[in-house]
């Protein structure tokens, strides 16, 4: 029934480019069929609502860019703090709310930059034994290669290095940074997954970019 079903929020919305509407009801449509009745919002006024958000087993965020008030942004961080897993991927989680370094500080990193746009890049699996990630090796994608601000206490499970003609060219100062990708870390007593892939919604075609993102959302959800 219903009732016994883990619940999930998935709040969409900001830059249209990242496609929040397609990417959210993908990841709506996955999290039903592995067992969660979820609820989508497309406004921030849900961090508003404490019941909701308390009532939840996991919050996934796809909000790519704008804005979030300190009363939104408290009653998430409280939520998460007090064990509601949250999730999400590339700009719609990792490029959400520039100006609340509170909400960065919760997720594990923000971005900054993504050299060269779309182009063709490797992801390296660093620990394969998490079951996140488990089963896959390095593998390629042809997306934007986040360059992010990353917190030191993440666990990190896989990465990418910044090399090739067009950083050679133009950011010769990154050439052979290896820079996180997906990561997993604690806020509290909640879980927060994140992945920096997923640019639009064909880029979770690709089986490991699909997969590892519901893994870590379903790891996430308490």
């Amino acid at each position: 029934m219903s009732e016994n079903r883990r619940k999930a929020l998935l709040v969409s919305g900001g830059w249209a480019g990242h496609q929040p509407k397609e990417t959210t009801a993908r990841f709506a449509a996955l999290l039903e069929a592995n067992g969660f009745a979820t609820t989508v919002r497309e406004d921030l006024d849900a961090y508003l609502d404490k019941d909701l958000l308390l009532a939840q087993d996991l919050i996934v965020n796809n909000y790519t860019m704008g804005e979030i008030a300190k009363a939104h942004e408290e009653n998430l961080l409280a939520a998460v703090a007090s064990g509601v897993g949250f999730g999400g991927w590339h700009g719609g989680a990792g490029d959400a709310f520039r100006g609340s370094p509170g909400y960065q500080f919760m997720v594990g990193g923000q971005w900054v930059a993504h050299p060269g746009n779309v182009f063709d890049y490797t992801v390296q699996v660093t620990r394969p034994d998490d079951p996140i990630v488990a089963g896959f090796g390095d593998f390629a994608v042809k997306s934007e290669q986040y360059y992010m601000h990353i917190d030191p206490s993440n666990e990190v499970l896989a990465t990418t290095t910044f090399d090739g003609a067009f950083v050679e060219a133009n950011v010769p100062w990154i050439h052979g940074a290896v820079m996180p990708v997906v990561w997993k870390r604690r806020w509290g007593n909640g879980r927060v997954f994140y992945s920096a892939l997923g640019h639009v919604d064909t880029d979770f075609n690709v089986d490991p970019v699909r997969e590892i993102t519901l893994r870590g959302l379903l790891w996430a959800a308490r």
